[in-house]
């Protein structure tokens, strides 16, 4: 099962979602039942690596992030079986670009979150503490993810 997660620049909330759902399915065995990537809807940060203060979110946090950013591409959306995108804006920008086909692949991250719905809020501007919380965000939707994808594996 092939996941791709999606934000804005590809170097703080997608990344770091990428890397959450690589160090779960890790720890719980799993790793060869998936494929995980993250992207941007932006050509902002292609060829970077993800923002100093996310990687040492990630750190901190007991996360290895090791990616550089690429921009989404219309070939994503029939390569990936799910599209996770951060926020709404960026959600309505993946479903312009591909054929309607292939929207129902495409759902908010935060639709996984117990805590909440909406959007996952863009740390960039921000502080540690944004970066955290963003990290907590990600944290329990992934988590969540991760196991309704076992459960449609399951069948």
């Amino acid at each position: 099962m092939k996941v791709l997660f999606v934000c804005l620049g590809n170097i703080c909330r997608s990344p770091l979602a990428e890397g959450l759902f690589k160090h779960k399915i890790r720890d719980l065995g799993v790793a060869e039942q998936f494929e995980a990537d993250s992207c941007g809807t932006s050509n902002y940060n292609v060829g970077d690596e993800p923002d100093h203060r996310t990687l040492k979110n990630a750190v901190q946090n007991g996360v290895h992030l090791s990616h550089i950013a690429r921009q989404f591409t219309r070939s994503d959306a029939e390569y990936f079986d799910h599209i996770l995108v951060m926020d709404s804006k960026n959600h309505e920008h993946v479903l312009s670009m591909i054929d309607p086909a292939h929207h129902g692949k495409v759902s908010m991250m935060r639709h996984f979150d117990p805590q909440g719905s909406g959007d996952v809020p863009d740390p960039y501007w921000g502080d540690e503490e944004d970066f955290q919380e963003v990290f907590e965000i990600l944290d329990r939707s992934v988590s969540r993810l991760v196991n309704h994808l076992l459960d449609l594996k399951r069948g």
